[in-house]
């Protein structure tokens, strides 16, 4: 049974929960809410609260670990020559997945592998059907045991926040915990990457080959893993999509902001905020199918010799893509300048275009670091634009009319299909994680002294 019908399942239950605990509250109060020591809208929410929470854990915890209980019981059957090793048994719990979900026809396996299948989907329909089972008891538990608390004189409303600001206060680790276990998930995989290559070699290293031979009589079987080719194409295609989207997302929202009329706005920010929703894959087929090839044709008649996959294509478009992201941001930021200072600027005798940038862009610089940090974090994060317009090589140039690559290319073409995760070159794209997201870090860190420098001149 999918984990999606089951959420559904309690959302009915709560909707359920809540109307019988809404109601048991009004049927105590007589007709008059001033009886009730809170609104029976808290009588419902502390019952439904008491159903769906008990079971959305059961749900939770039951589908983390029923996996692997599953998985060891089946193991636990198969043959000692299968589960001594490794690479066969991987092997046998494919197959055997693959015949429990009746896709298995085309295989040809021992007896033991199929009837290990057969088992499977056994224990997967009882564990479903028990899952069911045990969430309905809970929940009805849950019902059953707030119904009967509910009075007059219980406070719904103070025990419905307090277990709101637990469910709040547990959101919130959750998210911090996340983060902390994705760092120390890159920093313990970028060590291990540190203990076969000299940082030194990774940080300054002007050559990038991280093809390692499975052999050591073979050629270049220790790779390179030096990191400055792709730092470079990174900052390069970075600073021509900023190039554009920077000064474009700004005028557009000081024209749609300051002086477009409120229909051309109404009309025109929708417009541009569409580009936001693009699929970046649509973008990519852009850049290569039709900017790449007017680069290089018209720098042919100029003489210049333009690659088929260049930075300068790449690098456009992703400007073109960024576009509503400095605009929007931008133009929500200086719309939110109080109209007083506007007004001051005015009675001074200062024109529009004075206001504009001697007082409305100084007082919404902060909200406009922002916004193009959040524009350099999206160009950096950029993967497939680069992949279909600038290439795979790791070229060490300045030259934007020459392929080059950037760092979040290659770590998906390190990652891409099957890899053994103890080999400096899969290795390398966690130490390459770990590098973009410092460098992320100190952009945040960057813009928010900026904000504070500017916000205590104009607060």
């Amino acid at each position: 049974m999918s984990l999606s019908f089951l959420l559904l399942a309690v959302a009915a239950l709560c909707a359920l929960s809540f109307y019988f605990g809404r109601q048991r509250a009004i049927a105590l109060s007589g007709g008059r809410y001033s009886n009730l020591h809170s609104l029976p809208a808290h009588y419902g929410m502390y019952v439904a609260l008491w159903c769906g929470l008990p079971a959305l854990l059961l749900v939770i915890v039951w589908h983390v670990f029923q996996g692997s209980i599953i998985e060891a019981m089946i193991i636990s059957d198969l043959p000692a020559e299968i589960t001594g090793d490794t690479g066969k048994l991987s092997l046998a719990l494919n197959s055997i997945s693959l015949i429990a979900a009746g896709n298995g026809q085309h295989l040809s396996v021992s007896p033991e592998i199929i009837d290990a299948g057969r088992r499977l989907a056994s224990l997967q329909t009882i564990a479903n059907a028990a899952l069911v089972v045990v969430m309905l008891a809970v929940a009805t538990t849950g019902i059953a045991l707030s119904y009967r608390k509910i009075d007059p004189d219980m406070r719904a409303r103070n025990n419905v926040e307090r277990i709101s600001r637990w469910i709040m206060i547990t959101c919130s680790a959750i998210a911090i915990l996340s983060t902390v276990g994705i760092v120390f998930s890159l920093m313990f995989e970028a060590i291990h990457f540190f203990s076969k290559v000299s940082p030194l070699e990774f940080l300054f290293g002007l050559e990038w080959s991280p093809q390692t031979a499975i052999r050591a009589d073979q050629v270049a079987s220790d790779g390179a893993f030096g990191a400055i080719p792709l730092f470079v194409g990174t900052l390069l295609i970075t600073l021509i999509a900023m190039a554009v989207a920077v000064p474009v997302g700004l005028f557009s929202a000081i024209y749609m902001g300051e002086y477009a009329s409120s229909k051309f706005r109404a009309v025109a920010k929708p417009a541009l905020e569409i580009l936001a929703g693009v699929p970046t894959v649509v973008y990519g087929f852009f850049a290569a199918l039709t900017v790449a090839p007017f680069l290089r044709d018209n720098g042919a008649i100029l003489g210049l010799d333009v690659s088929s996959e260049s930075a300068l294509a790449a690098g456009l478009v992703m400007g073109v893509m960024i576009i509503p992201f400095v605009s929007s941001l931008s133009d929500d930021v200086m719309s939110q300048v109080p109209q007083s200072l506007r007004d001051g600027s005015y009675g001074l005798g200062a024109t529009k275009s004075e206001t504009i940038r001697h007082v409305i862009f100084p007082a919404a610089l902060p909200g406009i670091v922002g916004a193009v940090l959040l524009a350099v974090s999206r160009a950096i994060g950029e993967t497939m634009i680069v992949v279909m317009a600038a290439g795979l090589a790791a070229n060490m140039t300045v030259n934007p009319l020459q392929a080059v690559t950037t760092v979040t290319v290659q770590i998906v073409t390190l990652l891409v299909g099957d890899q053994e995760f103890d080999s400096a070159k899969t290795l390398s794209a966690f130490a390459l994680g770990l590098v973009l997201f410092l460098v992320t870090l100190g952009l945040n860190v960057f813009a928010l002294k900026v904000v504070q420098k500017y916000r205590e001149k104009y607060d």
